[in-house]
């Protein structure tokens, strides 16, 4: 088990083993980004909105285009090195929230996975972009089904507590205390699976077991 510190900053994210998946339709598409369009816009003529233009989003870095003010946790995630691909877009795309933990997008996401195909389908097109098909990304239903041992968690959470604050304060670095099991275990293995970029992280969490992840969710779920 790891005894070294989990480091600053732990983005959500829903990524498990891969699997590819058709490119998806653009035509279908289009009628998705319906969903998208009162907050951002897409062509020759788009402007930055309640959200940024998504004109050549394959391969920019999160919280980087011009004149758009992002929120702090989008900036730092593109400094972290988080680069829009169909891969990390999907995962975005599925749950904001979980991908970046204090997104400012209003969007409780997209659960189809082809709708998301599609959609990623039309983002390519629309905005002339050249980009490999989306890949699916599910974590596995055991994993997810794992009860953790509460003590045990409390015993590994040393590891974490260096950095994150167990009475939830955030002094530079995100909360981990009170989030929902489900969103911290596809966290840490969005780490394992090295969807996330950072390396400390994806080592740390890449020494955990799948009961260890498990308990270390059910401690901080209830911290006090």
């Amino acid at each position: 088990m790891p005894r070294s510190a989990l480091p600053a900053l732990l983005y959500l994210a829903l990524l498990g083993p891969v699997a590819a998946q058709a490119e998806g339709d653009a035509e279908a598409g289009e009628k998705v980004f319906r969903k998208c369009a009162a907050c951002h816009q897409l062509g020759p003529d788009a402007e930055n909105r309640v959200g940024p233009h998504l004109n050549g989003i394959h391969g920019r870095v999160a919280g980087t285009v011009g004149g758009f003010t992002y929120s702090d946790a989008m900036v730092r995630a593109g400094k972290d090195g988080l680069t829009w691909s169909d891969r990390t877009l999907d995962a975005f795309i599925k749950n904001p929230k979980a991908m970046i933990l204090k997104t400012r997008m209003n969007f409780t996401g997209l659960d189809d996975a082809q709708d998301r195909a599609d959609l990623l389908a039309f983002l390519r097109r629309a905005s002339g972009d050249t980009a490999d098909a989306p890949e699916t990304q599910a974590l596995d239903p055991a994993i997810l089904a794992l009860v953790g041992d509460v003590e045990y968690g409390a015993y590994l959470a040393g590891d974490c507590t260096t950095c994150h604050q167990p009475d939830g304060a955030e002094d530079g670095i995100p909360s981990i205390t009170g989030w929902p099991v489900k969103d911290f275990v596809v966290a840490m293995h969005a780490y394992k699976n090295k969807l996330r970029p950072h390396p400390v992280m994806q080592m740390m969490a890449g020494r955990l077991t799948n009961e260890e992840i498990a308990a270390l969710a059910a401690y901080f779920k209830d911290l006090d």
